[in-house]
């Protein structure tokens, strides 16, 4: 019989929003508490869900022993404190991308779970799109041969809108730059597809942000790939009023793949040699945020496979150690950051 799984959510902004619907919607799975300090988050938090909202994580945890798993939604610079919390409580947890802002705080989050027997789950939910599924079996397959070249360009709109006077958005400390907050899924994939990069160089830029201290809007990487092959990820938040378009190029031996789209939903262009496209089926719609969107929106994926995890039953999930390896590109990406 399977063991209903108890969910606490920490932070109930806009992503902290989607993983309590989802853990809500999921028929073996009960939302038992929202932890949120923003007097409006709590008042929207009880409008929505009938559950406790508290302020500490202790309390929280000696209220409702019943909680299996603290899903961490808090501003980036926080994640690996909350997560730490959790764990040391004996509390099994899962992370929103970035899992944090240093790798060495990511592998010593790791180690402690290893320590106290519990897991560490990491929302990397692009692997779910079904692109992106398919280009990891043309990859795993080796059906393109060697790997030449891989280009992303991932150029969205982050404006006042976004980077609210205040808010943790923007700041070095808690966000940490668009890599982190905007584009880390895409820096996945590239780990998830091809390993890890090797010589890094980077250009940075700030077009029309310019209230924010230390961080770009604009930036381009080039590398290679300690496996073989080079390309190189260029990004930007600086679009006037909407997003255009997530996209990866990849040029190998035996073909050539793009996926595209604004949010890497579909396959604009497939040539693989002795391989036929595949019809798939249509990706989500991305996460809708009222006057920003962000990646598609696959945290129903997740929570489910959260719930087969800790039932015993097989499952798909990106592991805590691949979380921490695309902080780590980021981390030796942003070392080369001057302004």
């Amino acid at each position: 019989m399977k063991k209903q799984v108890g969910f606490a959510v920490a932070g109930f902004g806009n992503i902290g929003k989607r993983h309590a619907e989802e853990i809500a919607s999921h028929a073996d799975a009960s939302l038992i508490a929202i932890l949120e300090t923003d007097p409006a988050a709590i008042a929207k938090a009880k409008e929505i869900h009938n559950v406790p909202v508290y302020a500490d994580i202790k309390n929280l945890v000696k209220k409702h022993p019943e909680t299996d798993v603290i899903n961490i939604c808090t501003p980036n610079g926080l994640h690996i404190v909350m997560a730490t919390q959790a764990i040391d409580m004996g509390i099994n947890i899962t992370v929103e991308k970035p899992m944090g802002l240093h790798k060495k705080d990511c592998d010593n989050l790791i180690s402690l779970a290893k320590i106290k027997n519990k897991q560490v789950f990491c929302v990397l939910q692009n692997r779910y799109s079904p692109p992106s599924q398919l280009i990891n079996k043309v990859i795993s397959e080796k059906r393109l041969g060697k790997v030449y070249w891989v280009s992303v360009t991932c150029f969205w709109n982050r404006d006042e809108r976004y980077y609210i006077p205040g808010s943790w958005r923007g700041t070095l400390d808690m966000d940490g730059g668009p890599l982190y907050t905007q584009f880390s899924h895409f820096i996945d994939l590239l780990y998830w597809n091809f390993g890890p990069l090797k010589n890094i160089q980077a250009r940075f830029y700030n077009n029309n942000h310019h209230y924010l201290k230390g961080i770009e809007d604009t930036g381009t990487f080039s590398f290679e790939f300690e496996r073989g092959g080079a390309g190189e990820f260029t990004y930007s938040t600086s679009l006037h009023s909407s997003n255009l378009e997530s996209c990866i190029t990849i040029i190998g031996e035996k073909g050539t793949i793009k996926a595209g789209g604004q949010y890497m939903e579909k396959i604009d262009y497939f040539n693989v040699d002795g391989m036929k496209m595949p019809g798939l089926e249509a990706s989500l719609p991305p996460n809708d945020y009222g006057h920003f969107k962000g990646s598609a929106a696959n945290h129903a994926f997740v929570i489910d496979n959260i719930v087969k995890a800790l039932n015993g039953e097989s499952y798909q999930m990106a592991s805590a150690n691949d979380a921490a390896a695309s902080v780590e590109i980021i981390e030796e990406v942003y070392k080369l950051r001057k302004f």
